[in-house]
């Protein structure tokens, strides 16, 4: 995506348009399920001035907005993605971490409908498969 893209989206989004936010955006974009220090590599490749609290800060901000997306599969540190608002799932491979996108369960999908939402409007489900990824599946 291009920067003008990129800063029609915070725009969109009510948020002030600076350096750091559009490139994170742009190291989420290209880079996706990348962790904390991936992101802040990614961002100093282009903007080798920015702090380690700029790129949390923009995360964060971003995140908040609905630009980007936090998932933390368990064992694992905090990743993001861009791809927001279709509420897919995640597969996880068990030996290096490998993370790639799983569109939503489609038929009948019993699991993804909650036998008793307690009084919650339940709005998202996540799902985390795991398992093991190509690569490491020829190793063993």
């Amino acid at each position: 995506m291009s920067e003008a893209v990129h800063e029609q989206m915070l725009r969109t989004a009510s948020l002030r348009v600076t350096k750091p936010r559009l490139a994170v955006l742009s190291a989420v974009h290209a880079h996706p399920h990348a962790d904390t220090e991936s992101v802040i590599s990614a961002v100093r490749a282009d903007l080798p001035e920015v702090s380690h609290q700029a790129v949390y800060d923009s995360l964060n901000t971003l995140t908040g907005a609905g630009l980007i997306r936090r998932i933390q599969p368990t064992g694992s540190v905090s990743r993001y993605e861009a791809r927001v608002g279709d509420n897919h799932h995640h597969v996880v491979c068990r030996g290096c971490g490998q993370i790639a996108d799983v569109d939503c369960a489609v038929g009948h999908a019993p699991c993804l409908t909650a036998s008793h939402n307690h009084g919650f409007q339940i709005d998202e489900a996540e799902v985390i498969y795991w398992g093991t990824c190509p690569e490491c599946a020829q190793q063993s």
